[in-house]
């Protein structure tokens, strides 16, 4: 049984766009035009219709398969569905988009992926490709409840598969792993001080182990994120698209953008408004700042406040798909709370 989903990326959702055809719409169009498909139209009866036609980037009507085929022109586009679901594209209200694409190129994700062994196998593969300069990034996505071996991997194991090419592994926001060559590079040694609230873990011997520990504070795990190598700014542009495209695979066409640790406005998030000023961005996005320096907020909000305003950035519409809102998810650091459910909550 096929199980694909066909997604609309259209601007609301069907019920709300939909528009009955008034007396001189009854020679209009379709641009584009669903067939043989389940619609789920989203309106109060759940009503499930055959076949979309969409006029100008919006659905102005559903109905069966013939009844829409009577819009087409010659230069209507026609999607057979082969009954599969059709539906409108979804939002997701918290995510990290901007921050998100700024590495997506440069990530080797383990997504899916269902045991440790072939895990390790592609971290060696990621290592063996990755240009000098850069390093091996797992930035989430994953868990160690997804492998077979139901366990994480061992610092000895993720030295052995990736050598000499600096490495980064991120588990939420609970810990991560430095391989020796990534610990040397940042000029981490026994003597580094972790944030408060985190520590770098030692073996019986005080040997740094390269595994990060978020007790309950993930400033050392953001710390790690932001210090890894940038990435120009092609190659961010297209790894923002790539990820906004693999967003829309998923299902997703809009989302709202909390900021996010270890991300500062505006310098990185060169890849999305790059995507929004061109006009090619595959996803809407509107955007809260995130505050980075604890004890600092309040400036850094005036900063933002003088040179921004909501609604807009740098003069970008709405109509790219990109929008300025507000101050978000952390306001003041004094407030948060901490992502490590797996530690004792801060008291």
């Amino acid at each position: 049984m096929k199980r694909l989903l066909i997604l609309l990326t259209l601007t609301t959702a069907l019920v709300s766009c939909q528009k009955n055809l008034k007396a001189d719409d009854v020679h209009a169009t379709a641009d584009l035009i669903i067939t043989h498909a389940k619609v789920a139209v989203m309106d109060n009866k759940r009503t499930v219709a055959e076949a979309i036609a969409v006029k100008d980037g919006k659905i102005f009507k559903t109905g069966s398969t013939a009844a829409i085929l009577e819009l087409k022109s010659a230069d209507t586009k026609i999607i057979d569905a082969n009954g599969r679901t059709v539906i409108p594209g979804l939002n997701d209200s918290h995510l990290h988009l901007t921050r998100g694409g700024r590495f997506y190129n440069a990530e080797l994700r383990w997504d899916g992926v269902k045991s440790l062994k072939r895990a390790l196998e592609m971290l060696k593969e990621q290592a063996e490709r990755t240009p000098k300069g850069q390093w091996v990034r797992v930035i989430g996505g994953w868990s160690p409840y997804q492998f077979v071996e139901n366990r994480f991997p061992t610092p000895e194991e993720i030295n052995a598969a990736t050598g000499d090419v600096p490495t980064f592994v991120l588990y939420l926001y609970s810990r991560g792993w430095l391989n020796q060559a990534g610990l040397t590079a940042l000029g981490i040694d026994e003597n580094t001080q972790a944030p408060e609230g985190s520590s770098f873990e030692k073996d019986a011997e005080g040997n740094l182990t390269g595994v990060l520990l978020a007790e309950p504070n993930p400033g050392i795990l953001y710390a790690r994120i932001g210090s890894l190598p940038p990435l120009n700014k092609a190659e961010m542009v297209n790894g923002t698209k790539q990820f906004y495209r693999e967003l829309n695979r998923l299902g997703i066409t809009s989302g709202i953008d909390a900021g996010g640790g270890g991300h500062k406005f505006p310098k990185d998030y060169i890849g999305t408004k790059a995507l929004a000023e061109a006009g090619e961005m595959p996803i809407r996005l509107s955007y809260y700042l995130f505050p980075q320096n604890k004890g600092a907020e309040y400036a850094e909000f005036q900063q933002w406040m003088a040179n921004n305003k909501v609604g807009q950035n740098s003069d970008i519409h709405l109509d790219h798909g990109y929008e300025l809102e507000g101050g978000g998810e952390f306001l003041a650091w004094s407030v948060g709370d901490f992502e490590n459910f797996l530690a004792p909550h801060p008291c």
